[in-house]
């Protein structure tokens, strides 16, 4: 079977309500996110220390923030309880450093990626929701440029003084003028922009750094007060676990995935096995409306389209309609239109 490769102009009106975007998505602003995971990188870049190699062998994982999350909190019992135990803090030390000289070595900087923000804001101002799998700062940038330029439409994150909201649909209603629309912006797998302190208040990031967010962060992580929330590796079963282990992240799997109305775009997600946790709670309400969705295909590719249809079949149903489109194709992502 041939599956027809659409323009994304010849089928955008008939999808208007979620989009969910993956790492082709970053790869295709910037080609410093064209790696396999940020532990394979960090090792093949001599990033991580043998110390650290052996924690996440330890607990069978790849997942850094989890690594991190574990040697901090037990740096920080330490520290309370006046225990001398230097091989615990520096294998928290050698984890953060390793994880700070990988992100810094793959993410670019603002001005590099800043010509795109345009035309990706329009983009996504045509969706009710959007949902980000990559934990970089991609599309937060793209959200602070949209917001800025005032015209009429708004990007909401559903945080409060830095806070998620219990009652995030709010923020459905607009705000000021009647007419002003609005877009909710949710990361199921978190984001550089989000984090954890000691007490496990889950927190986003001061964003008055502008420009400079990424070393906000990356400063943030070594003042020792907060540590990453974002999920990057590791097999499905694992994913959920850290989704569990999370108030906010547990939110958008429960509360938003499964009812994101009848259409979905997908824009530069591999659908893999170690994600299929995602396709399973999109379908996973016997209250969801979805009943459409458009796919992004690379270079035509049509082993792709046919692995992808069969896993829409198996984990969200068949009697879902699925079309593909070109990701260069115009008006999509950050071609113009």
């Amino acid at each position: 079977m041939s599956y027809r490769i659409y323009n994304w102009l010849d089928i955008s009106h008939h999808f208007s309500e979620a989009i969910l975007i993956g790492n082709g998505a970053s790869r295709s602003i910037n080609d410093s996110f064209d790696y396999g995971s940020l532990k394979e990188h960090a090792i093949e870049n001599g990033l991580l220390t043998e110390n650290v190699r052996k924690l996440f062998a330890f607990f069978k994982t790849n997942d850094f923030e989890l690594i991190l999350r574990l040697v901090w909190q037990a740096n920080k019992v330490n520290d309370a309880l006046d225990i001398k135990d230097k091989t615990t803090k520096v294998a928290y030390e050698h984890v953060r450093d390793s994880l700070i000289r990988t992100v810094q070595s793959v993410h670019p900087e603002y001005f590099e990626v800043e010509e795109q923000f345009p035309d990706i804001a329009e983009f996504l101002s045509s969706f009710r929701t959007v949902l980000s799998l990559n934990y970089d700062l991609t599309l937060y940038w793209v959200v602070m440029y949209a917001n800025r330029i005032k015209n009429g439409h708004s990007f909401k994150d559903c945080m409060v003084h830095g806070e998620f909201s219990e009652d995030w649909r709010r923020f459905r209603r607009p705000i000021g003028h009647r007419d002003q629309k609005n877009t909710l912006i949710f990361y199921p797998h978190g984001s550089l922009i989000l984090a954890r302190n000691i007490l496990e208040q889950e927190v986003k990031l001061d964003a008055r750094q502008g420009n400079d967010l990424l070393r906000s962060i990356l400063n943030s992580w070594e003042s020792e007060e907060f540590v990453p929330l974002f999920v990057s590796e590791g097999t499905s079963e694992q994913k959920v676990g850290s989704i569990q282990n999370s108030h906010y992240l547990n939110t958008v799997y429960r509360e938003v995935l499964p009812y994101i109305g009848s259409s979905l775009v997908i824009y530069g997600w591999g659908v893999w096995e170690n994600d299929i946790h995602i396709l399973k709670r999109l379908g996973s309400s016997r209250f969801s409306r979805l009943n459409r969705i458009a796919i992004s295909v690379f270079n035509y590719d049509q082993s792709y389209c046919r692995r992808v249809a069969e896993m829409i079949a198996t984990y969200i149903g068949r009697r879902i309609e699925v079309v593909f489109f070109d990701c260069k194709s115009k008006g999509c992502w950050n071609n113009p239109a």
